[in-house]
């Protein structure tokens, strides 16, 4: 259990920074002079635009169309606090390297939002003290990057932390209303039945504390899931709690109900491909829902292998494919055709000479490399006997193929 600390003198900070967020929108050295339709803030793909091998935003914009980009993850200093950092190590408050990337897909007509939580590390509603000092905090990021979307993504551990989730749902109803326009998705685990306990907690919990978002989006996989028609009747079972939660009919639920799928192999070896996206996607339009992302293009591109042995990676999909295939379902979401003509390729670049082979018997640090199934591995805390891959949030952190 991470011990938490409170964030002291945050919630004052709220209504200044709120105050200047519409001038500094306006004026922001990143353009972000204007929003575009909320329909691509809701396709937008996850990117970790500082691990798993970022790849080039400019480059998938002219191969897809893609103009929005989903960016991971904000967290809470790894050493402890309540001031926002880029996966707990990059303080947002002297980021240039995420503003480089944000700046790069304004310059071509695109946009980003900011997803905070996520996976493992420490969240902001963890170790702030209250939703007051949470949203202070989330708004530093508002701010910094001139944003006109923002995604809560509510799941373990976090989403079991009852103080935690009051918390960000709070946050999430103060950024809303000191936000004008702020599109807000809130993506939490789906399971066959919908969403499970922690996450139909988390739902009334945001009807306790009125708020509603633009959107609810559950994430069909890592739970025994079998392609798009175990994903579209969790969609269909999630509609039906998100209508016995709050009072809505069908149709209001699903305007407000969302997917949030991983393309190609997921963390539990459940496969995913173009075509189960294109049959949710189907589903997604014809039920009028509100969002359709997916996690990540870090992912969306072939391994050096198709199947990569069988390993989930998160610099790959372990699924045959060419290129951002994942990524143009979401420029169809948003009601834009992909390009049909084939961009001028990118140079491969040179390999990467391999590392020394990954042992099983040996003992690993920090920082430790080793090579295996032909791509370099980074130990990131101490390890044995772990195979790196083998887990997407695992001990080892993939620095490409060698």
């Amino acid at each position: 259990m991470r011990r938490l600390r409170a964030c002291l003198g945050a919630a004052a900070a709220v209504t200044t920074v709120a105050a200047a967020t519409t001038a500094l929108v306006a004026t922001n050295a990143s353009g972000a002079t204007t929003a575009l339709s909320n329909r691509w803030y809701a396709a937008a793909p996850y990117l970790m635009p500082l691990d798993n091998n970022p790849p080039d935003a400019s480059a998938i914009m002219d191969a897809t169309g893609l103009k929005a980009f989903q960016l991971a993850f904000v967290l809470a200093p790894n050493g402890g606090g309540c001031s926002p950092t880029w996966g707990g190590t990059a303080a947002v408050s002297s980021d240039t390297a995420v503003q480089s990337v944000v700046n790069t897909i304004r310059a071509k007509g695109g946009d980003v939002s900011v997803s905070i939580g996520g996976y493992g590390g420490t969240k902001l509603g963890q170790a702030c003290a209250d939703p007051a000092a949470t949203a202070a905090a989330y708004q530093q990021v508002i701010t910094k990057y001139g944003l006109h979307a923002i995604d809560f993504d509510l799941e373990e551990p976090e989403y079991e932390n009852t103080a935690a989730i009051h918390n960000e749902i709070g946050a999430a109803k103060i950024l809303q209303q000191n936000n004008p326009g702020l599109y807000v998705s809130v993506t939490t685990a789906g399971t066959a039945d919908g969403t499970g306990w922690f996450g139909k907690q988390m739902l009334l919990e945001a009807k306790s504390q009125g708020f509603t978002p633009n959107n609810f989006s559950i994430m069909p996989f890592d739970g025994g899931f079998n392609g798009a028609a175990s994903q579209t009747s969790a969609l269909t079972n999630f509609n039906s709690i998100l209508q016995s939660t709050f009072g809505w009919d069908q149709a209001t639920a699903y305007a407000h109900e969302g997917f949030s799928g991983m393309n190609g192999r997921s963390d539990t070896g459940e496969y995913f491909t173009q075509n189960d996206f294109q049959t949710v996607l189907d589903y997604a339009t014809s039920h009028n829902m509100d969002r359709f992302t997916f996690w990540s293009l870090n992912r969306d591109r072939q391994c050096a292998t198709p199947d990569n042995g069988g390993v989930t990676s998160g610099t790959c999909s372990s699924v045959a494919q060419s290129a951002w295939d994942f990524a143009k379902y979401s420029v169809r979401f948003a009601g834009v055709t992909p390009p049909t003509t084939t961009p001028t390729p990118t140079p491969t670049p040179t390999p990467t000479a391999c590392k020394t082979a990954w042992s099983s018997a040996s003992v690993y640090v920090q920082g430790d490399e080793v090579s295996y199934n032909h791509h370099n591995w980074k130990a990131k805390w101490w390890t044995q006997n772990e195979t790196p891959g083998a887990a997407e949030w695992g001990p080892w952190q993939d620095e490409g193929a060698c």
